[in-house]
């Protein structure tokens, strides 16, 4: 029997969006064409210490008060972006997950077009179009194709920026996540691309919906892509290293089986570049460098990568 009360939960977390709440949570909780109870809105309060939550409770007084007993306020503590979209995940009760970001927005049927192509595909995923916000200008980003057989060129073109790696454009089945071990990332940098390429390494059949729903906001100087590059960089490899550990013992029969040298060789370039010890953070690192086959299919210019293998070689 399904435990499933939604056919939908949306889940966004909340921490340091002030400016944004208001727009992303008309948005988010006006969803039209829709059912009544057909979808389960998830807000994580992840200890922010502006008003966000005070104008969120605002708004839901005012204008959705309607939809309450569909309405899941959690508040913790500040642990980083990924262990508060997990506390979202383990609340969700729908049959199928999106996320969202509360400095977004969504087009306000998203949602009912997400329903409509599931109850036409009952696909596994369900993918979408977005359009960048720029305030000054707008980009629309449509998505190559994809299905459950070229999957795992879908995971590498994520890890290569050939295609997105957003979570808010991947609608997946809830089973994904409970059926299978999905691992957590530690760190807030490359967050979408670690977990969204465990679902879609276990999705039976995949489905793009041809439509722009999602509105990706890039003037927001307090969001993680703005933080200085070598914070990002050092964040994203050890991120990445960490999924890497995961199933280093098994890569061909993995979700990164094909990305695998990439993630350790551009670890090696951040080491060089900005003298941080991932050496002696990862001490197997060394050795999956000397391992690793250099390639122009990864993110990191095959020119870097040979100087990774050659200080590798001589260093470690």
């Amino acid at each position: 029997m399904s435990n499933n009360k939604y056919r939908l939960s949306l889940i966004t977390t909340i921490y340091g969006v002030e400016p944004y709440i208001a727009k992303f949570a008309e948005s988010f909780l006006g969803q039209t064409s829709i059912m009544p109870g057909c979808v389960q809105f998830i807000f994580v309060n992840d200890g922010t210490k502006d008003r966000s939550m005070e104008i969120l409770n605002r708004v839901i007084e005012e204008r959705f008060e309607h939809l309450n007993e569909h309405i899941t306020i959690i508040n913790k503590e500040n642990g980083g972006l990924p262990l508060a979209r997990k506390s979202g995940l383990d609340r969700a009760e729908g049959e199928y997950i999106l996320f969202a970001d509360a400095d977004d927005w969504l087009e306000l049927d998203a949602a009912h077009k997400i329903i409509d192509k599931i109850d036409e595909t009952h696909a596994d995923i369900i993918y979408f179009d977005i359009v960048k916000e720029y305030g000054y200008k707008q980009s629309i980003k449509h998505e190559r194709e994809y299905t459950a057989e070229s999957r795992y060129l879908w995971i590498e073109n994520i890890f290569n920026y050939r295609s997105h790696g957003y979570t808010a454009t991947k609608c997946f089945r809830r089973s994904l996540y409970t059926d299978n071990k999905i691992f957590t990332p530690k760190l807030g940098m490359h967050e979408d691309m670690y977990l969204m390429s465990q679902i879609i390494a276990k999705a039976e059949s995949i489905v793009h919906l041809h439509e722009v729903l999602y509105h990706y906001r890039k003037d927001n100087e307090n969001a993680m892509c703005s933080q200085r590059r070598k914070v990002r960089h050092i964040a994203s490899s050890r991120n990445l290293l960490d999924l890497y550990s995961k199933f280093m013992d098994d890569l061909a029969d993995s979700p990164i089986r094909d990305v695998a040298d990439g993630i350790v060789l551009r670890a090696g370039w951040h080491q060089i570049i900005h003298k941080c010890d991932l050496y002696g953070e990862y001490p197997w690192l060394g050795e999956a460098i000397r391992r690793a086959h250099v390639s122009t299919r990864y993110r990191t210019p095959l020119l870097f990568q040979l100087i990774v293998k050659c200080y590798n070689r001589m260093f470690h």
